[in-house]
């Protein structure tokens, strides 16, 4: 292919525009939209097929921005609000999910190391879907909001130290090499230490460093410094932990973004590059949506509709379940359930990295897309339900 990067962006960023476009009609999540469009550009479908190694890469930079993203936002005061539920909850949750997605992949005849990581990719909620749902309905504020938030607040800091140990496992479970509990152990704990440094790097210096750094910038008055700014920030501080600390991007990213939400000026200057993220997501959601195979739907619908049910039942009844025993009315358990009952970036991140270092296969990873596509398309639907049910407005985004 002749300017396979400029083909790529151009095609993924057209065909996610029209995709999306048209799931907004049809009163779906944009992100449906654009999985869709990666899917049309990827090999499993006829016509124009994408550079996939250039989509990787570009994948790369959405993650990195995705996680930036979620940083910015990480509130540790909303967590501690309502962690007395939001903390068991999450955890019970997560285990229902873990222990139903390991059993299913299991009796798939895979084993049990892909089966559980197949189970722990359908246990977190997509950030995107659930707070747009929440300010939707203008719940953010609400009890069941701050409680949902705070849920998935726990789920996130969960994907992230997973996200940091999963080459670990990798390397521990590869044949070619010969660990013994010790190293192991010695191996996590070395990982752990590097972390710990970046982080505590990221705080020091980070506090110190940024805040008058962006006033700086900000004195300059000029948007498309403030923009490019805060992108080298995320971007040059993603790139030091994956060199020098032996991190993933993900984790720099998120930190930088962590460190940036303290102060004002650095929530509103990264508030800036908002469109430059949101493009790099768009890829991202694409590059995504061309690793699925459509044809799994086909050749193997009770295994869509097991991981479907999963996601949809097995979370939201833990949810139901855990919110109940903490004594919640039933529009605030019904509320988080439903908020929950999907799952979208952090579990395709999990499954692509799992797919990479060989502990997932290309199976698994398809039937996490197909529930992924089909939990954020229902979605709407269950909260218009409750909607309905509870007489409750909704405003349009």
């Amino acid at each position: 292919m002749e300017h396979p990067l400029l083909s790529t962006i151009v095609a993924g960023l057209v065909a996610a525009f029209i995709c999306g476009f048209a799931a907004k009609k049809l009163h779906l999540p944009a992100i449906v939209g654009y999985l869709l469009a990666g899917m049309l550009l990827g090999p499993y479908t006829p016509g124009f097929v994408a550079d996939a190694e250039t989509a990787k890469q570009l994948a790369e930079i959405g993650i990195i921005l995705l996680m930036f993203g979620v940083g910015l936002h990480f509130s540790f005061a909303d967590l501690l609000r309502v962690q007395q539920i939001a903390v068991p909850g999450a955890f019970f949750q997560m285990l229902i999910a873990t222990l139903l997605g390991g059993a299913m992949g299991v009796a798939m005849g895979f084993d049990w190391t892909s089966s559980l990581l197949f189970g722990f990719s359908l246990s977190v909620a997509s950030t995107i879907v659930l707070l747009r749902a929440l300010e939707q309905r203008s719940l953010l504020q609400e009890e069941s909001g701050k409680i949902a938030v705070g849920w998935l607040i726990v789920e996130d800091i969960v994907m992230v130290l997973a996200l940091v140990l999963l080459p670990v496992l990798a390397n521990v479970l590869d044949p070619a090499t010969d660990i013994g509990a010790r190293d192991i152990l010695r191996e996590v704990f070395a990982v752990l230490l590097k972390i710990g440094g970046f982080f505590a790097l990221m705080l020091v210096v980070g506090r110190r460093l940024l805040p008058p750094l962006l006033v700086a910038i900000a004195q300059m008055r000029s948007r498309e410094l403030t923009t490019l700014g805060t992108l080298a920030i995320a971007l040059g501080f993603a790139y030091l932990a994956y060199t020098v600390f032996g991190a993933s991007f993900a984790l720099g990213a998120f930190l930088a973004g962590l460190v940036l939400s303290e102060s004002d000026i650095g929530y509103k200057a990264a508030e800036q590059s908002l469109p430059m993220r949101d493009a790099f997501a768009v890829l991202f959601f694409v590059s995504v949506g061309m690793l699925f195979d459509p044809m799994i739907v086909y050749k193997h619908p009770l295994l869509v509709l097991a991981t479907l049910l999963t996601i949809i039942l097995g979370k939201s009844m833990a949810a139901l379940i855990i919110t109940r025993v903490f004594r919640q009315s039933k529009e605030i358990s019904w509320t988080i359930a439903f908020s929950l009952a999907q799952i979208g970036e952090f579990s395709f991140i999990l499954g692509v990295m799992a797919v990479g270092l060989g502990l997932m296969s290309e199976t698994l990873y398809s039937l996490i897309l197909a529930g992924a596509l089909l939990s954020i398309a229902i979605n709407p639907l269950l909260f218009a339900v409750l909607d309905r049910h509870l007489k409750r407005k909704t405003k349009p985004l």
